[in-house]
């Protein structure tokens, strides 16, 4: 595929491409548009002379481990990961990749980029950022309903413990369609070669249920698990300043009811493509025919400052109380309706310098109702909304 250069965009067959989302060593992830359809999609650009000089595809085909090799290290990986949870980190984005040796043979966990801090759990006790490898992301993440980042993190291990007996991914597919149908089944076959209780442990993982996946404190006990095991020795602990910890996650603080960001978050690349609405990754897990959107989102062109007191000011004659903080907004009804009094969060998300994306979802009341406020409330944001949820799918609809 060529690419057109001009003055003011580079295009790449039908995408013109925009800033960078995100840069990692052999890749970069960026913004770009669809010039045929009007949509927004994010493009990852791998360098494959860069990929070359590592002689990282010479790497890939070193094969599998041994599996006494690979338990060892696996040990010391759910040793790391669980030192992690008991302070409260859980990673998000366990692979191989992000797998280190030091010069001992010691492992070690690196990229902690996508971590995520327990304060960043909601009021329902999950996280709800879809981020991650898509070959190593548990299958409740997928379904963008919320998360527990500590079991999710065990099903991510499952997967690299796989790949390192295998010497291949359990879950693969000709499409993402495809792959995350597998992952939400957890369609996969162990290799003949794994011993019986390998594989018995290696399902107890890679159980899509979350609740009933093994814990980390099971993987302790189990069988396969502790032959050989050495319980972790750590150094003692130096003194931490907990403020600057803080400060790294204070971006998650849900209590806060002061504006003092200076931006709203940054929306990564998965999140984007999982909450677009021609891909829908929780259509591909249930039928939603015949049930009510319980959220939408819109985006717009204008600053995060000025879209926040749009927000506002279109709430409030719609009789809501209003309290907002860190570029989101909780919309509370100050009359009660069928299911109680109606209340709506709302939060600003940067995708680019001048784009945003605006979520407005139900948190408590009737849908229909929810729906009521939302065509009354959208009136009153005319001037900020660029396209809606369902502008462009029916631009879709229309192009096909």
């Amino acid at each position: 595929m060529s690419a057109k250069v001009s003055a003011a965009r580079t295009r790449v067959g039908k995408y013109e491409m925009g800033r960078t989302l995100g840069e990692g060593s052999f890749a970069k992830v960026k913004f770009a548009k669809n010039v045929e359809t009007g949509e927004f999609v994010a493009i990852k650009i791998v360098d494959r002379d860069h990929v070359r000089r590592h002689k990282m595809v010479e790497q890939a085909k070193k094969g599998r481990l041994k599996e006494d090799e690979a338990r060892r290290y696996f040990q010391q990986l759910i040793n790391a990961v669980d030192y992690c949870h008991s302070r409260g980190v859980y990673h998000r984005d366990l692979k191989p990749e992000n797998l280190l040796l030091d010069s001992h043979g010691v492992l070690k966990i690196s990229d902690f980029g996508l971590s995520a801090f327990s304060q960043q759990v909601r009021e329902d006790g999950l996280l709800h950022t879809a981020c991650g490898t898509p070959n190593y992301v548990a299958p409740e993440v997928l379904n963008n309903k919320g998360y527990d980042g500590r079991t999710s993190d065990v099903w991510s291990c499952g997967v690299i413990l796989f790949v390192l007996m295998a010497g291949f991914l359990p879950f693969e597919g000709s499409n993402l369609g495809m792959l995350y149908r597998k992952i939400s089944k957890a369609d996969f076959t162990c290799p003949s070669w794994f011993s019986n209780a390998a594989k018995k442990f290696i399902k107890r993982i890679l159980d899509p249920n979350p609740v009933t996946r093994i814990t980390i404190p099971q993987i302790l006990k189990d069988e396969w698990f502790i032959k050989g095991y050495k319980p972790p020795q750590f150094d003692k602990e130096e003194d931490v300043n907990l403020d600057d910890v803080d400060a790294v996650f204070n971006d998650s603080k849900e209590h806060l009811v002061t504006e003092r960001k200076e931006k709203p978050v940054s929306m990564n690349a998965f999140e984007l493509i999982s909450r677009a609405q021609g891909f829908s990754l929780e259509n591909l897990f249930e039928k939603q025919t015949g049930l009510v959107k319980r959220e939408t989102r819109f985006s717009s062109q204008r600053p995060a400052n000025e879209i926040m007191s749009k927000i506002e000011e279109a709430a409030k004659p719609l009789g809501f109380n209003v309290r907002k903080g860190n570029y989101k907004m909780k919309l509370q009804g100050d009359k009660s309706g069928r299911k109680g009094q109606l209340s709506v969060a709302t939060e600003v998300f940067e995708v680019a310098p001048s784009l945003h994306i605006v979520e407005v979802r139900k948190t408590g009341g009737d849908t229909l109702e929810f729906h009521k406020f939302y065509k009354n409330f959208s009136t009153g944001l005319k001037d900020v909304v660029w396209k809606t949820e369902e502008n462009t799918q029916e631009l879709r609809a229309e192009n096909k």
